[in-house]
């Protein structure tokens, strides 16, 4: 299977029709039907690895201040808890009952397959560990591509909530068009050495652009997963409200159904 790591933005996405939204779901037609999706949200962030194990994840609205419709949707797909029961052989992955499907997945699910019919799990970010540990554990679960899995890394390339311009719904600082561009020259190179250790291209260029890393982490899952035998491209570019990069990364031939 392809891996795809896309930005998120605002929960918003998830009910608007737009070019960000009907990217999505145009990448669905062109992929591989998964087996199952992992998603490496931005939105779970754990003490230790957690992998969601349950059989009927709930939909979890975790976010506010938004309209009542937001609250309303149910992404109810099937979990997938062989996978997951496969990925918690590693002895640093615990199996999660508790946890469900937070908007980091559905909201970009929903639109990828409006059906529902594809069973979804989650893998959660370790607090604990630096960026060149979460790469080595993207390594680890490179195997899910084998059987028919799709890795989705959920989050952003830039993101920092501090800085939104609200009045510039489509502008970028220059700092995070930078950020954003340091960022696609390694992915360009398959440098993922470069991506586990951002600080290189500055401490103050990646305080702002990422205040706190929940957000890039899910990328290095994504670049863990692959190498360089896999096509890059990017389905999506753009930046919303000056601060957020809105960049989409397929990894991985694309194949018609």
């Amino acid at each position: 299977m392809p891996v795809l790591f896309v930005g998120i933005g605002s929960p918003m996405n998830a009910i608007e029709n737009n070019a960000f939204t009907q990217t999505l779901r145009e990448l669905s037609a062109r992929l591989p039907k998964p087996t199952a999706v992992c998603v490496i949200s931005a939105h779970w962030v754990t003490s230790g690895s957690h992998v969601l194990a349950s059989s009927h994840p709930e939909t979890i609205h975790d976010f506010y201040g938004f309209p009542r419709a937001l609250y309303e949707v149910e992404y109810p797909a099937p979990g997938a808890p062989a996978e997951a029961g496969k990925l918690a052989e590693n002895p640093v992955i615990v199996p999660d009952e508790k946890w469900g499907l937070d908007h980091g997945s559905w909201s970009v699910l929903r639109h990828m397959y409006p059906a529902a019919d594809i069973p979804a799990f989650q893998l959660s970010l370790d607090e604990r560990r630096t960026p060149k540990e979460h790469l080595e554990l993207a390594r680890e679960i490179k195997q899910l591509r084998q059987r028919g899995v799709l890795i989705l890394g959920s989050g952003n390339v830039v993101h920092n909530l501090r800085q939104i311009d609200w009045s510039d719904p489509h502008g970028a600082f220059d700092w995070a068009r930078e950020f954003d561009s340091r960022v696609k020259d390694s992915v360009d190179a398959h440098d993922a050495s470069a991506l586990a250790d951002p600080a290189k291209w500055g401490e103050r260029l990646l305080a702002t652009a990422h205040p706190t890393l929940e957000h890039y982490l899910p990328l290095l899952y994504c670049m863990g997963s692959t190498d360089a035998k896999d096509s890059i491209s990017y389905p999506y570019e753009g930046f919303d409200f000056g601060s957020i990069s809105m960049r989409a990364i397929l990894f991985g031939a694309e194949s018609e159904k």
